[in-house]
Order: structure tokens, then C-alpha cells, then sequence
């Protein structure tokens, strides 16, 4: 787990208007809260934040927040509110965590390896699911869930159940759901084919002629 660091300020004001304020001046309104700390209105730099989502992406962060004129605390991002047009963040909330009690995160699913379905038999790969919860101490956070491919033909699987990531990490589910599936090439795919083959007996036809 890699700690980013992130600048704060303390604000006093709130509101729908403060937080246009705030805005205006390239800011981002923001909370942490916590089980034992009382919540504490924070400004963001928007530019530093923007950056920060672009470098590390959105999702399994913890940062060590340096309020100023407060103390720091490691935390991590729990929600962002955006515009739908602009584009623009509205608002952070940031979670106070214990590096001695478990969390839950969302970690990104990659795959490794090459998979004999789709490089013989013409399948595709899909994945139904391109994050997994999971509950563990910040410090066993995966940075992302790699699944070996190399043994799955056309019509296998991997389920939920079928990941180990140790006895320290701890994926949440009632079902066993599919996370990647290889399926069958498409009608389409064949159609073309079999239109590129006859278009190379025409040819070839044409070439004796």
C-alpha cells in the first residue's frame, strides 16, 4: 500500500454557497471523519487533486493528509461528487483509518498470461467484473487482483471461489459470481470470415482466368 501524500486547509463555512466559493478559487470542498474523530471540514487544491486521480485513479487510495495547522492523519477517499458536465469535483470525502483494523476497498482486476481460447479458438475474453471487494488491513491492500488466464479455453471460467489471496485478505460474497468468462467468437465474426474466404477463391479465380 503506497501512502500519497495530499495538502488540506481547514474550513469553517459550509453550504451550498461556500462550497461555489471555494470552487471559484480552484478549491474542493472536503470532509474526514472517522470512528474517533468528530468530522472536520476540509479545502482541497483542485489541481493537486486532479493530478493525484490522474497519476493513481480513483479507487483503493490512502493518503497522508497534511491538514495545515493540524494534525496529519492517514485516510482514505471514500467518495468524490462530480459534475456531470463540467466535469468538475464538488466535493471529497475522506475516511480516517486504522492501520491495525481492516478496511473495505474496491482493487482493480488484471489479467495475466496468454489465454489458448482466444489465440485458437477464436473466442474473446470477458470480464464481468473489473473491480472486487475486498476486506483486509491497509497494509495487505493489493494494488490489484491478477488472474492467470493461460489455462482457460472457450466456455471456462473464473468464479469468486476460485481466487486466493491469502488468509489476510478477504473477498466478500454470497454467490459464487463469474469475474471472467471466455466466450465464443460472435455469428458475426464467422460471417466475415467466411466472407474473407470466399473473397480469396474469387481472387484466385480471377488470377487464372
Amino acid at each position: 500500500m503506497e501512502l500519497i501524500e495530499l495538502n488540506a486547509k481547514k474550513r469553517e463555512t459550509k453550504g451550498k454557497g461556500a462550497a461555489r466559493k471555494l470552487r471559484v478559487t480552484k478549491a474542493i470542498p472536503a470532509i474526514v471523519y472517522g470512528a474517533k474523530i468528530d468530522p472536520m471540514m476540509l479545502s482541497l487544491d483542485a489541481v493537486e487533486f486532479v493530478k493525484v486521480i490522474r497519476d493513481y485513479g480513483n479507487t483503493g487510495l490512502f493518503f497522508n493528509l497534511k491538514i495545515e495547522d493540524g494534525p496529519d492523519k492517514t485516510v482514505m477517499l471514500k467518495a468524490m461528487q462530480m459534475d456531470a458536465f463540467s466535469l468538475e469535483y464538488l466535493h471529497v470525502d475522506l475516511h480516517e483509518v486504522d492501520m491495525d483494523h481492516s478496511v473495505t476497498v474496491m482493487v482493480p482486476v488484471e489479467t495475466s498470461g496468454v489465454c489458448p481460447g482466444v489465440k485458437n479458438g477464436g473466442g474473446m475474453i470477458q470480464i464481468i467484473r473489473r473491480e472486487l471487494e475486498v476486506i483486509c488491513k491497509p497494509v495487505d491492500m493489493p494494488e490489484s487482483i491478477v488472474l492467470d488466464i493461460s489455462g482457460l479455453d472457450i466456455g471456462d471460467s473464473i468464479h469468486v471461489k476460485d481466487i486466493d489471496l491469502g488468509d489476510s485478505i478477504v473477498i466478500p460474497h454470497e454467490v459464487n459470481f463469474t469475474i471472467i468468462t471466455i466466450v465464443p467468437p460472435t455469428a458475426d465474426d464467422s460471417e466475415d470470415s467466411e466472407e474473407d474466404e470466399e473473397d480469396l477463391i474469387e481472387e484466385d479465380d480471377t488470377s487464372e482466368e
